[in-house]
């Protein structure tokens, strides 16, 4: 079959398994922008202390993702050779994994709430943040477990109802942000800690929405009717080969952006709110790509349970061309609106003029972005990530940490000199990962 038609058959089912994953993944960062944004009406000093919050979570949270990805792979590969049995035994494993990560995520944030003042953070920072911090981490058990379900249901070919449960947490999480942080409808304003309430009040209502479709949709009754032979040590061990290389590469990746909130905290207060201005859009922009990697590595996995292997690059050519379509776009958008998205965060004229410095840097290094984590999903789908996570530490942490800690502190760029070396060491990990599909899939790719 021709090259081109084979990209342009795989890249259908890609796209309609993706879009309702990305929807997902971008409502699960909406609710931390939700967050910033009633956060930052309250003033500078909260909205760092939301920034480095977020940071904490984000990098435990990416690590927890990872964690899990084996649930949805391991499910989507027995969906495709017909064995539901073993869909419903990765989904009881998957639970059970979550909320163990969840409550470990808690007690880490727990212990560290302790040491908050060794961070090198603004003192006028670490005076208020610790209530919300807790609050935020307390979240993790629903959003990892809510995480496990619904990749799930995505691996079984269901993702829309995942999908319309997080939009429905957004609008309820805004408007709990409303009624607690400036204080509405007879209830005393809250401020940071209101929404704290707020983000952890929406995520235990998505966990428990999931929990009852699945529960009771027919779609999974085959699955529920599935026989119960109790707990398998070796799918817990099949489950963590896969998800703790792939927890790595997100952290590998993820720490260098929560490496790269303390080095802004050193920088002062007015650098961290920017930064958090910027990786807030940065990550509602990663999270497209990332939702079509999510989608890329289910369907790579699928494939190869339908006896399929000839599909797998057609399948990452054409998730790569998409995300990188959506990456351009948001590219322009960054270097061209950068002014308008920082007021629409910030009244404070010093923290929006740095955050469109750093919106130009993000708007450079989008395509890069977007190119690394959908070869990166084609790898977790050919359950190849010992390796590549090699890579991504060496990317982020030999090359992007090094290099930003020397433009910014050594040379006097500041805040954009940070985001300078993240920059390139993105540019490595979308080399370095590229060459590994390429080799992983040479003799593959026809198509049929």
């Amino acid at each position: 079959m021709n090259r081109h038609a084979a990209l342009r058959r795989e890249l259908r089912p890609t796209l309609a398994l993706a879009l309702p994953i990305v929807v997902g993944q971008v409502s699960q960062m909406l609710i931390g922008i939700t967050d910033n944004a009633f956060i930052g009406r309250l003033g500078t000093v909260p909205l760092a202390a939301a920034a480095f919050t977020h940071g904490v979570f984000a990098l435990l949270y990416l690590m927890g993702v990872g964690l899990l990805v084996g649930t949805g792979v391991f499910a989507a590969r027995d969906h495709g050779a017909g064995r539901e049995d073993g869909c419903a035994a990765w989904l009881r494993h998957g639970q059970a994994l979550a909320l163990a990560a969840g409550l470990g995520a808690f007690l880490l944030m727990l212990v560290l709430s302790t040491q908050l003042h060794r961070f090198g953070q603004p003192p006028e920072v670490i005076a208020i943040v610790r209530p919300f911090y807790l609050l935020i981490g307390a979240s993790f058990v629903p959003a990892l477990v809510f995480q496990a379900q619904r990749q799930f249901a995505e691996s079984l070919g269901r993702p829309w109802v995942p999908m319309g449960i997080m939009l429905a947490d957004v609008a309820l999480n805004a408007a709990l942000n409303w009624v607690l942080v400036f204080g509405h409808l007879g209830v005393p304003p809250l401020g940071l800690v209101g929404s704290g309430v707020a983000t952890l009040a929406a995520r235990s209502a998505a966990v428990a929405a999931i929990a009852l479709w699945l529960r009771r949709s027919p779609g999974f009754a085959a699955v529920r009717a599935a026989p119960r032979p109790g707990w398998e040590r070796a799918r817990f061990g099949a489950l963590l080969k896969l998800g703790v290389p792939a927890a790595g590469m997100l952290l590998f990746e993820g720490g260098a952006f929560a490496a790269a909130a303390l080095m802004m905290g050193w920088l002062g207060a007015v650098p961290l709110a920017a930064h958090q201005i910027a990786l807030g859009c940065a990550s509602l922009a990663f999270m497209f790509p990332l939702g079509l990697s999510l989608a890329t590595s289910l369907r790579v996995s699928r494939a190869l349970g339908e006896g399929r292997p000839a599909a797998v690059r057609p399948i990452g050519l054409g998730a790569l061309a998409a995300g990188l379509a959506v990456m351009a776009a948001f590219a322009l958008a960054f270097g061209l609106g950068g002014r308008f998205i920082a007021a629409g965060f910030t009244p404070e004229p010093d923290v929006a003029a740095l955050a469109v410095r750093l919106l130009a840097v993000a708007a450079f290094f989008q395509l890069f972005d977007g190119a690394q984590v959908i070869f990166a999903g084609v790898l977790r789908g050919l359950t190849d990530v010992r390796v590549p996570t090699v890579l991504t530490f060496v990317a982020y942490w030999l090359v992007a940490l090094p290099l930003g800690y020397v433009l910014a502190f050594r040379t006097g760029a500041g805040a954009p000199g940070i985001w300078g070396g993240l920059a390139i060491g993105l540019a490595c990990a979308a080399v370095l990962l590229g060459g590994r599909f390429l080799r992983r899939t040479a003799g593959r790719g026809s198509g049929g």
